[in-house]
């Protein structure tokens, strides 16, 4: 059994990371994660540890949902966000993919996204995604592989109107 203080500090950063590519917004991604840990922390039931990752990015996309559902309005990607690689000219250019690579992702269904985030950025298996998302694990599949499709094309039809 694992306690609460060594679960914040395994899973912190992959839970607010999650929150961030799926939100686009620093903001919004550190209060989700805060409650995420907080709902996991007040929960009765027990937590199994080979899902404990599952777990936590269930309740933090339903954290999310719930957080858009009461917007009801269209999430603007911040134009704050910042990269900590050294160089003003890298900076610079990977800020610049890094916002392209944001608006590509909201172009894409939120549960396109969050699947893709789950699968590509923190490596979760087909069943532990299966698992968080309620999805057959053959469904999760196709959809990881039309997500992959939709934002390359959205982001060739971006680099396309950049040149132009």
């Amino acid at each position: 059994m694992i306690n609460f203080h060594e679960l914040y500090n395994k899973y912190a950063k992959d839970v607010y990371q999650f929150i961030f590519w799926l939100a686009a917004n620093n903001q919004d991604a550190e209060d989700i994660t805060s409650e995420t840990f907080v709902r996991a922390w007040m929960s009765k039931s027990t937590i199994k540890t080979e899902t404990v990752k599952a777990y936590l990015f269930t309740i933090a996309r339903n954290l999310y949902l719930q957080k858009i559902r009461n917007k009801k309005e269209i999430i603007e990607v911040d134009e704050s966000i910042h990269d900590n690689n050294p160089g003003p000219g890298r900076i610079t250019e990977a800020k610049s993919e890094l916002q392209v690579v944001l608006k590509s992702m909201q172009k894409l269904p939120e549960l396109d996204r969050t699947i893709l985030i789950m699968h590509a950025k923190h490596q979760m298996s087909y069943p532990e995604i299966s698992a968080s998302t309620g999805l057959s694990i053959s469904a999760v599949k196709v959809k990881v592989h039309r997500a992959r499709f939709k934002l390359e094309t959205f982001l060739r039809g971006d680099k396309n109107e950049r040149n132009a």
